[in-house]
């Protein structure tokens, strides 16, 4: 392990970034000094963390507690204090949405800075490899929950059962980050530790994968009608339903003998069938609509949206019956449960909107958001499984599951800030201690295996 300095950035002071840098600092080797950011040059033998985001007191309150953890405001949609700040440090974590991921690289290509990111590899990083290899350095994707810690026990079990010749006829891996149970306590069975935009428009995705040999592709209308009932363990009623493209996965995992891989997200029973509802009446369209304004009641916005003819307010008997016409609710039961739903939700209300976005979406979350994010005391829940459905030799099948159960500390961290940032400073270490598998010019995902081996040991050592 060397020993000389590191200077880390850390672009994002969410929920993730703390436990990470926790993570970063509790290494005994790395002898840190507070100091102001022009001080660092003159430091030395020491990891550097700088936690940076748009606003200095965000960075702050995050920065606070961690020895050798500074603040700084930094705003990435400016290259040039960008190019500034990742050219200081020796790796740079990008924690901030993906859709910034691409120019975080570039900056480090100057600089031939190491990069960490959390999220999936998107095509415009992909189209970097080339500069990346040559600019020689790592640029380290996929390394959360889900993705990440999904990719590293997935290689883990398919390992252990080629080595014994046995070979995977069928892969299951469904994630969820949802309330613990007990909060679970709204009529979406959910809540929201981050953006409620991202969050529903998550089940909006379109979802490809391969079933008994055959590719299945559903539209993002019809995602959340695929949804099924799905057992993981006691005390708990998931429903499943596919996540995005599967297919690749076959090939990534090098379980090309499997007839059936599906990877996907978990719900609590009920909730892809209101989300379903409220995409069916409108509530989820993104497009601005002129006729939108804040005057207007939540009622009005419900009967213009639908083509309700009473012009009445509240709960009229004609925007009931307009509603169960547009939603299609499968039964009575079904119909009284989700309209109740709206109406705890104020969207059938005579109360006065506030527009946001110009569009139905974004009003919507903001109510949602004050209505649905953890209260204090509340926990979270972070469940992750994989299933192997595994031929052997002598034609015998059996089938195994790894199972993850992390609830959060309320006092502490949340179960997905846990699990997602303490992962994310494992890969991190493990990069900055030139490991062998991670020292390799190229965008990285956990699904080679010679790079996800090292970090399974690691995290389990930290379970």
């Amino acid at each position: 392990m060397s020993d000389v300095s590191k200077k880390i950035l850390v672009l994002g002071s969410g929920m993730v970034a703390p436990p990470c840098v926790e993570y970063l600092v509790r290494n005994p080797k790395n002898r840190i000094t507070v100091g102001e950011y022009d001080m660092l040059k003159t430091l030395d033998e020491l990891i550097f963390i700088c936690v940076a985001c748009r606003t200095l007191p965000s960075a702050q309150k995050h920065a606070a507690g961690f020895p050798r953890t500074n603040a700084i405001n930094l705003d990435v949609s400016s290259m040039m204090d960008l190019d500034r700040q990742v050219g200081a440090h020796d790796l740079v974590i990008s924690l901030i949405p993906y859709i910034y991921h691409a120019a975080v690289i570039k900056s480090a290509i100057k600089s031939r800075t190491q990069v960490v990111t959390t999220s999936y590899v998107s095509p415009a990083i992909k189209e970097l490899e080339g500069e990346v290899k040559e600019a020689g350095i790592t640029v380290l994707n996929e390394i959360g929950v889900d993705p990440g810690v999904d990719h590293l026990y997935a290689i883990k079990k398919i390992d252990e059962v080629h080595a014994k010749d046995g070979k995977i006829r069928e892969f299951y891996s469904y994630c969820g980050g949802l309330p613990a149970p007990d909060c679970a306590d709204n009529p979406l069975g959910f809540k929201f530790s981050w953006s409620p935009r991202g969050a529903l428009l998550s089940q909006r995705n379109s979802a490809t994968f391969l079933q008994n040999g055959e590719v299945i592709e559903i539209s993002s209308d019809d995602l959340m009608t695929t949804s099924k009932p799905y057992y993981v363990m006691k005390g708990y009623d998931f429903v499943a339903y596919p996540n995005r493209n599967s297919v690749p996965f076959r090939e990534f995992y090098n379980i090309l003998e499997a007839h059936t891989v599906i990877r996907g997200s978990l719900r609590y029973e009920g909730n892809p069938a209101f989300l379903q509802a409220l995409a069916n009446l409108g509530w989820l369209e993104q497009d601005k609509k002129d006729w939108l304004k804040d005057d207007m009641t939540w009622a009005e916005i419900q009967k213009k949206t639908i083509g309700a003819s009473s012009t009445d307010e509240g709960y009229d008997t004609s925007l009931i019956s307009r509603i169960k016409e547009v939603a299609k609710f499968p039964s009575q039961a079904e119909s009284d449960r989700i309209i109740s739903g709206m109406r705890w939700m104020g969207i059938l209300s005579s109360e006065k909107v506030t527009v946001a976005g110009g569009n139905l979406l974004d009003t919507l979350c903001t109510q949602l958001e004050n209505l649905m994010s953890f209260k204090p005391g509340e926990r979270d829940l972070v469940i992750l499984q994989h299933k192997f459905v595994v031929e052997w030799s002598d034609q015998k099948m059996e089938t195994f599951t790894s199972t993850l159960e992390l609830l959060g500390n309320p006092q502490r961290y949340s179960g997905m800030a846990l699990a997602v940032g303490v992962t994310c400073g494992i890969a991190t270490q493990l990069l900055l201690d030139g490991h062998s598998v991670l020292s390799e010019p190229v965008c990285l995902r956990r699904t080679r295996r010679k790079s996800a081996t090292p970090s399974v040991c690691w995290w389990r050592k930290k379970e």
